[in-house]
């Protein structure tokens, strides 16, 4: 039996054994590692064929200088980095993205741009080359990161339309209007006339889109007083339905736009000694798992973000690929608990 304590163990190739074998300096093969400045063509093709042969760094270097590409996408989330955390649909869809890119061997770089110096730092890595294509998550109508992509000629596909840019890139979204319809419609159905919401953001397409599919069920019945803004958080849930309890007292239903702003609507209208469903129902939308864990279990819209994740891979590959940008809508389906 052979000793394997005797047995050379395998050495990782270094930049030392890449210099060696492409007949260079070793300050050569790292300005080619780094992009390739100052080299001259004849040393980069050098260098790239001795990366291949020695299987420096499993290859990734080689596959890139090979390809022009950077092997690797972008998940840029447009809001607070908390949020990924406290949103569960953030993390639901990053969830999906991932493990979508994984199936292809492709990386995903997780980047925030909600401030002026992170959307700066953003802008500069990404049009720096490190990434070959972004998933653009939550985009805010007037937000100046998309246009600046845009401009850097960087391949993007957003999650939802992206109000304003709807023929420029492609999307993949939750069709919102017809599953705020449906909801309420659901709710008219139930013997309910006193129908409120709380919206999403109004310069998003999900906020637009849900309102429009509201006031779609309720036609002329449709009062401005009830209807106030929210933004996605609990916290603006339950601001949202102390407003709605004091512009109109006499509401007998809540929309909700989001399962974690019904959540905070819950709360406020258990304080303010309301029964539901007997005195209010109350709806959400995205059937996060805390709509089937609350009392009473959340009547909602559920949005399947896992195929929305792998669907906007899809389309940003085909985009990188050189093919022009599509646009997918998702159905959407009315989930029936004890809130209504």
């Amino acid at each position: 039996m052979e000793d394997v304590a005797d047995t050379p163990k395998q050495r990782r190739p270094t930049i030392r054994d890449v210099a060696r074998e492409a007949g260079v300096s070793r300050g050569t093969v790292s300005r080619v590692l780094n992009g390739g400045h100052l080299v001259s063509a004849d040393a980069l093709a050098a260098v790239t064929a001795a990366i291949e042969r020695t299987g420096f760094s499993a290859n990734q270097h080689a596959r890139s200088l090979a390809s022009g590409r950077a092997n690797s996408v972008a998940f840029l989330l447009t809001e607070p980095q908390d949020l990924l955390f406290d949103d569960p649909n953030f993390s639901a869809l990053l969830r999906g993205c991932a493990a979508a890119l994984s199936k292809l061997s492709i990386p995903l770089v997780l980047m925030f741009a909600s401030s002026t110096e992170e959307r700066r730092q953003t802008i500069e890595f990404i049009s720096g080359g490190h990434v070959d294509g972004v998933l653009l998550v939550s985009s805010h109508a007037g937000d100046p990161v998309l246009p600046q992509l845009l401009k850097a000629q960087i391949p993007v596909i957003a999650s939802g339309r992206p109000l304003g840019f709807e023929r420029k890139i492609g999307y993949v979204g939750a069709d919102d209007y017809d599953g705020a319809r449906q909801i309420t419609q659901h709710l008219l159905d139930r013997g309910r006339r006193r129908i409120a919401t709380i919206t999403g953001p109004l310069d998003t397409s999900g906020g637009v889109d849900r309102l429009a599919g509201y006031k779609a069920a309720l036609g002329d019945a449709v009062d401005p007083l009830l209807i106030v803004s929210g933004d996605y958080t609990r916290q603006s849930g339950e601001k949202g339905m102390l407003e709605l309890l004091e512009a109109a007292p006499d509401l007998d239903a809540v929309f909700v736009a989001s399962d974690l702003m019904a959540v905070g609507a819950l709360t406020v209208l258990r304080q303010a000694g309301r029964d539901i469903p007997g005195d209010v129902a109350l709806a959400g939308f995205d059937d996060a798992p805390l709509a089937s864990s609350v009392d009473p279990l959340l009547t909602t819209v559920h949005q399947p973000l896992d195929r929305i994740g792998a669907e906007m891979v899809r389309l940003l590959v085909d985009v990188i690929d050189g093919n022009d940008p599509l646009a997918v809508t998702v159905p959407t389906r009315l989930v029936v608990r004890q809130s209504t």
